[in-house]
């Protein structure tokens, strides 16, 4: 998604917008149209045929009580709006498409596996491959930033779940058709819904031979966890087909998320010439990384459907619609952020919701940051400076909001440099 500055002087008829459609997300300017929509109708209905619609909740506060209050929104019915109008497969089974309390039930193992404590004895690995990335990198000579990026996430994650790296790279090039099937890029000859189900086809596959080959014995990693899972209640372990539904959420979590983090970030401090700045004040490490979240926010929103009729805003949210929180303009709302389309290395961005609220709040979020806290010190330990080679590509989503080409020319430091490192999540 382009990161754009809007002024709220743009000319948008919110009755002609169109937020499902994925070229608007590669091409358009969604920021200006949630700007709009925050301003003049922060809970705004789109007809999208005759016997179907939703919500779009812009605002802070309306988006952090759609995802928080899983009593008055479901997640149940369906998570994406891709899925509007036919049943989520995933409901009451996938950790994202569960509610409380089978919910808590199901994360809590997992959360335990991913806590600070649990993955901070990670750090060393994680370390271990931004430097194996960093080595693709030729001082003067344009490359892909985002192509690199992209392999990061699958060699943390993939090492946690044990799987072979061997197929990182393949189901990376999955996990991003799944969330992008429209984009020209990733689509198949046959179209994005048949892209879509190929890709899940084989992804399915590829979790079901990792799982597959635990029989007899497991390796302590994650999907042992998802494997070994009980359940007080008596309803018993995770079916077969629920641990490969919730490997693949853990999967995709990862892999469609983390990479556009540093990539947005690069993208803005390579445009604003503010990397060096960064890259000089290691204790602006953290609250930069914060600030890198809020402003790319890659998970671009959830659906969420009324259990029962509900007010939102000034408006009556009936039973059995959607309402999509869209987090990317919740974390640009000026009421909370202000100055949002500055990129601020200095902010107090904690409040942002680019891990989500409330009972789905990211699994991974400890990952995620030392992940990042990683990449960075190493990127500014590295490189003194990055120009601009070339017009970044973003990816045609509605989900992700991701930057898939970003052309670069990095200058590597002269001599050692040392950036005080992070030590604990």
């Amino acid at each position: 998604m382009r990161l754009t500055h809007p002024t709220g002087d743009e000319a948008i008829d919110l009755d002609e917008v169109d937020l499902v459609g994925p070229v608007l997300h590669a091409e358009g300017d969604p920021h200006a149209i949630w700007l709009a929509m925050r301003t003049h109708d922060p809970v705004h209905w789109q007809q999208l045929r005759p016997d179907l619609g939703f919500w779009s909740a812009t605002a802070y506060d309306d988006v952090a009580r759609v995802l928080r209050d899983h009593t008055a929104f479901t997640s149940e019915h369906g998570t994406l709006l891709n899925l509007l109008g036919r049943k989520d497969p995933a409901g009451g089974k996938q950790l994202p498409a569960t509610d409380p309390p089978r919910h808590t039930r199901m994360r809590s193992p997992i959360q335990r596996a991913l806590n600070g404590r649990a993955v901070e004895g990670h750090r060393g690995v994680i370390r271990d491959e931004v430097r194996r990335l960093f080595t693709r990198v030729v001082d003067g000579e344009p490359f892909d930033f985002a192509a690199l990026t992209d392999q990061l996430p699958m060699a943390v994650i993939g090492t946690l779940m044990g799987l072979d790296r061997d197929d990182w790279s393949h189901l990376t090039f999955l996990t991003t058709q799944a969330v992008a099937p429209d984009d020209p890029e990733f689509v198949r000859p046959e179209g994005a819904q048949a892209t879509l189900h190929r890709a899940h086809r084989e992804l399915f596959a590829c979790l079901q031979d990792a799982i597959a080959k635990r029989q007899g014995g497991g390796n302590g990693d994650l999907i042992d966890v998802l494997s070994t899972m009980e359940f007080e209640d008596g309803a018993g372990p995770l079916t077969a087909g629920e641990i490969v539904s919730n490997c693949y959420s853990l999967l995709l979590g990862a892999n469609v998320t983390t990479p556009h983090v540093p990539n947005a970030a690069l993208a803005e401090l390579t445009v604003t010439g503010t990397y060096a700045d960064w890259a000089d004040h290691s204790e602006l490490l953290g609250s930069g990384i914060e600030e890198a979240l809020r402003w790319s926010s890659p998970t671009s929103h959830f659906i969420r459907y009324a259990t029962h009729d509900v007010q939102l805003g000034k408006v009556t949210v009936r039973a059995g619609e959607a309402v999509a929180a869209w987090i990317g303009s919740a974390n640009r709302d000026a009421s909370v952020f202000p100055d949002p389309y500055t990129f601020d290395i200095r902010r107090n961005a904690q409040r942002h919701l680019a891990f989500g609220v409330g009972p789905h709040f990211c699994l991974g979020h400890a990952l995620v940051r030392i992940t990042l806290e990683e990449f960075f010190q190493e990127l500014f330990a590295q490189f003194e400076h990055f120009e601009p080679a070339g017009e970044p590509e973003h990816l045609h989503s509605n989900f992700i909001a991701g930057i898939k080409h970003l052309p670069l020319v990095a200058t590597r430091r002269k001599g050692p440099r040392t950036f005080s490192r992070a030590s604990s999540s």
